[in-house]
């Protein structure tokens, strides 16, 4: 009686068992079907990841907008299925075209309408276009305002040119002739320039020459031409410059060999200026009064406004040796204001210090020494002042004067020479091929006018230099340019002859 009871009890126990398990199971597949009806909610439907078929009324309805405003260049060429981002890419760029002509009026309301329902049931795709767009901008951004990648580039001029000279006897001689012969000389540079940050340049260039100083044949400097300098086609390091700016209105320019004062101020009149593609002249590439003095410097350029900029600089000759320093003998510095006041009209006022460097190059002998080499302390005062106004688009006139005051620090009575210069420049730009000019120059050299070291040291007469060259830019590269100068009594002498220089200077860059 109790065996049976207890196999009863087990029994009942296992029954219920058995369905307290069955409830449990049913309980758990109840209730991930809940969570299921959540997570459906947040997953991308079948519709959504489904292909745009040429068929569907979105691809069709696209296509139309497509054809009628031309706002995208292929919506699918090969007729293939589209995935939805693809399709709201195109729906995209359709749509920004689109935006455009809105404003002017050309779209009708049946478009908009079109166009609001494709980009509502492509909205979560646009939305996911656009923030990559975004995130795109931003990195290419940050990549320009933070990353620099400094690289070398090679830059050269090669200047190849066939020069005469014709005169009668040289002008420091009354015996020796002018040797009319022609010569073919050449000059080379070869620039490497770099950038550490995008917006400065550091220049390291190479040059070798052959191309004579005419000077030593002709016996005056007014018939040196603007890229002579001969030493046997070596090539050496002939300039080294820095430049960077320092701030949005400033910039620094650092010369370690080869500046020259005329290098740190605006040039008014840039078409003559160029000793590659200016005048074929020394005398008339730029003032003379600039030409006092090169080497090593320091210069900053500064605008005042959009229209006015002042520049400063300090140049020396001997800046790297110990004994004597960047003040010694000899030494100049410039200031210049160079004026904009119309897109038509440049104007430049120019005071330049020097000491022992009142030699121009581009005068008479006695221009250069003044005080017959018995003063080593000649300190000169200079002025300047530049103009060039555009008479119309080929047109431009230009002028130049410049007044040198020079002393002999260190000798009796401290005597003073004058020295003048002016010229008048013509430039008539895009003839017979665009980029292409003619130059004229009609000026004095430099002229002691006045000397109280004595009258035998001032010049007596007055000498003219009278120039016009054609600079033909063949291609990009290669440009040409035939000139010819005379000047009429060399040396400030009207006993000397006339000097005729000409030259076809060729001039290749890369």
């Amino acid at each position: 009686m109790g065996l049976i009871f207890w196999q009863k009890i087990r029994l009942i126990s296992l029954i219920i068992f058995l369905a307290l398990n069955s409830i449990n199971k049913a309980n758990a597949t109840t209730k991930p079907a809940s969570i299921g009806n959540h997570q459906l909610n947040i997953i991308t439907s079948v519709s959504q990841l489904s292909d745009i078929n040429v068929d569907s009324w979105a691809f069709q309805t696209l296509q139309a907008l497509i054809e009628q405003y031309d706002c995208v260049s292929q919506a699918n060429p090969d007729n293939q299925t589209l995935n939805r981002y693809q399709f709201a890419t195109k729906l995209n760029t359709c749509v920004t075209h689109i935006n455009k002509l809105i404003t002017k009026g050309k779209i009708n309301r049946e478009t908009l309408t079109t166009i609001q329902k494709l980009q509502v049931e492509f909205s979560a795709e646009l939305a996911t276009f656009r923030n990559r767009i975004d995130l795109l901008e931003d990195k290419v951004a940050a990549l320009q305002a933070q990353q620099f990648s400094p690289q070398v580039e090679l830059e050269g001029e090669i200047i190849f040119a066939m020069t005469g000279v014709a005169g009668g006897k040289k002008a420091n001689s009354r015996t020796k002739p002018i040797n009319d012969n022609l010569v073919l000389s050449d000059r080379v540079r070869l620039s490497l320039e770099t950038s550490f940050t995008g917006k400065d340049n550091l220049q390291i260039r190479l040059q070798g020459r052959n191309t004579p100083e005419l000077a030593d044949f002709t016996g005056t400097k007014m018939a040196n031409l603007g890229f002579d300098g001969d030493d046997d086609n070596e090539m050496e390091i002939d300039e080294i410059d820095y430049k960077f700016p320092l701030g949005k209105q400033t910039h620094i320019t650092l010369y370690a060999l080869g500046g020259g004062l005329g290098d740190f101020v605006p040039s008014v009149n840039p078409l003559f200026s160029g000793s590659g593609d200016g005048s074929i002249s020394t005398f008339g590439r730029e003032n003379p009064i600039r030409r006092q003095g090169g080497g090593a410097g320091i210069g900053i350029s500064h605008n005042l406004n959009d229209s006015l900029n002042l520049s400063l600089a300090y140049i020396t000759n001997d800046a790297a040796n110990p004994e004597r320093g960047i003040f010694a003998s000899p030494h100049g510095a410039i200031a210049q204001i160079t004026l904009e006041p119309t897109k038509t009209t440049a104007l430049s006022v120019t005071y330049i210090y020097s000491y022992n460097n009142v030699n121009t190059g581009t005068g008479s002998e006695l221009t250069n020494n003044p005080f017959n080499n018995q003063a080593d302390a000649i300190t000169a005062n200079s002025f300047g002042a530049e103009a060039a106004w555009q008479f119309n688009q080929s047109i431009t006139i230009g002028g130049r004067v410049g007044f040198i005051h020079a002393k002999a620090e260190d000798l009796a009575a401290t005597p003073n020479a004058f020295i003048s210069t002016w010229a008048l420049l013509l430039s008539i730009k895009d003839i017979g091929k665009e980029d292409s000019f003619a130059g004229f120059v009609v000026g004095q050299p430099p002229k002691v006018t006045d000397n109280s070291f004595g009258d035998t040291f001032e010049d007596e007469n007055t000498s003219l230099h009278l120039e016009a060259f054609y600079h033909l830019q063949i291609t990009d590269n290669v440009a040409i340019t035939p000139g010819l100068f005379v000047i009429t009594n060399p040396e400030n002498d009207n006993s000397n002859d006339k000097i005729y220089v000409g030259t076809v200077r060729t001039t290749f860059t890369f």
